[in-house]
């Protein structure tokens, strides 16, 4: 059996290379046996030959060493420049000389061999975790309009995951969360090993690796003195430490914010008001508010989407005009975007800016009055919900003071899930008319509805059916059966953003036919978006606003609001009055006769 052995005392290469890898020999590697001899049969020797084989293709060995090397580099500086917007991942945007790469590799090359590998191993972990911040930042940019949250934003990853299971199937989602973790298993031990084989390759040749970085540094301070651009951005880059003050700073703020919002809910205007003097205007009247999912600006005034929007407020407007009754519409500043719908209903119903979940949990857990509450507080009015969205325990119904809530297995529907959607919109008012609003009572109803059927991916997309044919929801089953994939419309920017455009279509169509047939001369409706939809339907910059619009048949009911300044008809103009979402309570409060009587904190 031939005999391997090692040598032991290995001369550095003077470029950073294996030695002998020229094919000059193989410093540090196993020796190939002898020709003619026999092929090893013990496993230790199978290992030590197949370790030679640097030294039978010393050509391969140094390509894969040199590729390696080059792979590593690449990986972690790429890391410290990656940026956290879709946008801007771009190569002339990544090509930057990170200031954190030339003291990392300073504070490497003073180190001895043994914590070197510590220290690298962990700066590899430290990138690894920052790219997957950055990533973080970059979906919640798309789909919320706003960067990661650390300290708030992990329970949404679960609401993800339930999305895609809703949407695509339990096994999608089971295996796109399953191949997401193994990612990122991989990313941390992929970026260790970067980060540990190029602290190696620095050690090989102190000397040079030492010149090379102050060279780096003088450029680096240069450059930076200087304000060398390219495009755009400054070549001397700190992102990945810029990127760590923003979330530290971010994570501060959002502890310190806890307690002064907790304050801030406790100081209401109405909360102290006698029951008596809490929206007497209204009294007697069947007041609806509704909440269309994700109907934007975007659905009126975008030209791809607008002209199917504009034609279908027309209209409505029109047949609700035929049938006695008038509307005026506004904007509101949502305080969220393209998801988290429960800010944006919790932010209007509470008179409170509620842009993050602390906020929302801090509110839920508060005595402050939401409109609902309030309609509960007077005495005058049954209050119940028609949640089709709501699938589990919803301990909200408390804070928002509903008598009754009907969540998506308590409306008699056994048709088809359209996506996301549990039913469609008309099946739900259909159901709170049989439930609720058509039957005989005492006194008047105050309603809270979620409208569902616009919810991203807006496919497969229900159509309107005749009224007396909704029954069970059955109908809908071919409808159903023959609409797009929500796989195929999710991939495409255009196609989602027509199917948005006409699953806001439906969702008037649907809530104004309901007011057509089934309102009364006491009906009041209030309806308007919750936010915006996702960055790729509504496009980059767009704004947090939402149209609003009070309909009744009443002449008073609006003339109390002419104030306001709102437009006549349910698509508020351009330039009509813009509210931030947290006004609209107290506005509306005091529009309808409501005394203020402030809490005594």
């Amino acid at each position: 059996m031939p005999v391997f052995t090692r040598s032991r005392d290995l001369p550095d290469s003077r470029d950073g290379s294996p030695e002998g890898a020229d094919g000059t020999g193989a410093a540090g590697e196993l020796e190939a046996p002898e020709s003619g001899t026999a092929p090893p049969r013990t496993l230790a020797s199978r290992i030590a030959y197949g370790w030679a084989w640097r030294s039978r293709s010393p050509r391969a060995a140094r390509v894969l060493w040199w590729t390696t090397t080059v792979l590593a580099l690449v990986l972690v500086l790429g890391a410290m420049v990656l940026p956290n917007q879709v946008g801007l991942l771009r190569a002339d945007r990544l090509l930057r000389l990170p200031g954190e790469a030339v003291v990392s590799a300073a504070v490497l090359l003073s180190l001895p061999r043994r914590p070197r590998v510590v220290a690298a191993a962990a700066l590899g972990v430290g990138l690894a975790a920052l790219t997957v911040v950055n990533v973080l930042d970059m979906a919640y940019s798309e789909y919320l309009g706003r960067g990661f949250n650390l300290v708030l934003d992990w329970g949404l990853l679960d609401d993800a995951q339930s999305y895609v299971a809703d949407s695509m199937g339990g096994a999608t989602a089971l295996g796109a969360a399953i191949g997401l973790l193994l990612l990122v298993a991989a990313l941390f031990v992929v970026m260790a090993l970067a980060a540990v084989r190029l602290s190696e390759v620095l050690a090989r040749n102190v000397p040079a690796a030492t010149r090379g970085t102050l060279i780096a540094g003088t450029v680096w301070i240069t450059c930076s003195v200087l304000s060398v651009q390219y495009a755009g951005l400054p070549l001397a880059y700190h992102r990945a430490v810029s990127a760590v003050t923003v979330k530290a700073k971010d994570v501060r703020q959002t502890l310190e914010d806890e307690a002064a919002f907790a304050k801030e809910a406790r100081a209401d205007a109405f909360g102290d008001t006698p029951p008596d003097q809490l929206v007497p205007d209204l009294r007697g009247k069947d007041v609806i508010f509704t909440f269309i999912e994700s109907y934007g600006r975007s659905a009126i005034e975008d030209p791809v989407m607008s002209p199917g929007v504009d034609r279908t407020l027309t209209a409505s407007t029109a047949a609700l005009a035929k049938a006695g009754y008038r509307a005026k519409s506004g904007w509101l500043t949502s305080a969220t975007f393209g998801g988290s719908s429960w800010l944006g209903h919790s932010s209007t119903l509470s008179g409170l800016w509620i842009d993050n979940q602390q906020r929302y949990r801090t509110v839920m857990n508060s005595d402050r009055l939401s409109l609902p509450k309030i309609f509960q507080k007077t005495g005058a009015w049954d209050t119940v919900g028609v949640m089709p969205g709501i699938q589990k325990a919803w301990p909200e119904q408390k804070h928002y003071g509903l008598d009754k809530v009907y969540n998506a297995f308590q409306m008699g529907y056994r048709g088809p899930k359209f996506s996301w959607s549990t039913m469609p919109d008309q099946y739900a008012l259909e159901a709170f008319q049989r439930l609720e609003h058509g039957r005989e009572r005492d006194r008047p109803l105050m309603s809270e509805i979620i409208l569902t059927s616009s919810h991203q991916p807006w496919a497969p997309l229900p159509e309107m059916v005749g009224w007396d044919e909704v029954g069970d929801g059955s109908v809908f089953d071919g409808i159903q059966r023959a609409g797009e994939k929500a796989s195929d419309v999710i991939a495409d920017s255009t196609r989602s953003r027509e199917a948005y455009g006409r699953s806001i279509e439906y969702s008037v169509t649907a809530l104004t036919q309901w007011l057509e047939r089934y309102g009364t001369e006491d009906t009041v409706l209030v309806f308007l978006g919750d936010h915006q939809p996702i960055t790729r339907v509504s496009g980059e910059n767009a704004s947090r606003d939402v149209p609003v619009s009070i309909v009744a048949k009443d002449p008073a009911v609006l003339d109390r609001i002419a104030a306001w300044r709102w437009t006549d008809g349910l698509r508020p103009a351009h330039d009509a009055p813009v509210w931030k979402m947290d006004l609209f309570r107290d506005r509306f409060l005091t529009a309808y006769g409501s005394t203020p009587h402030p809490t005594k904190d």
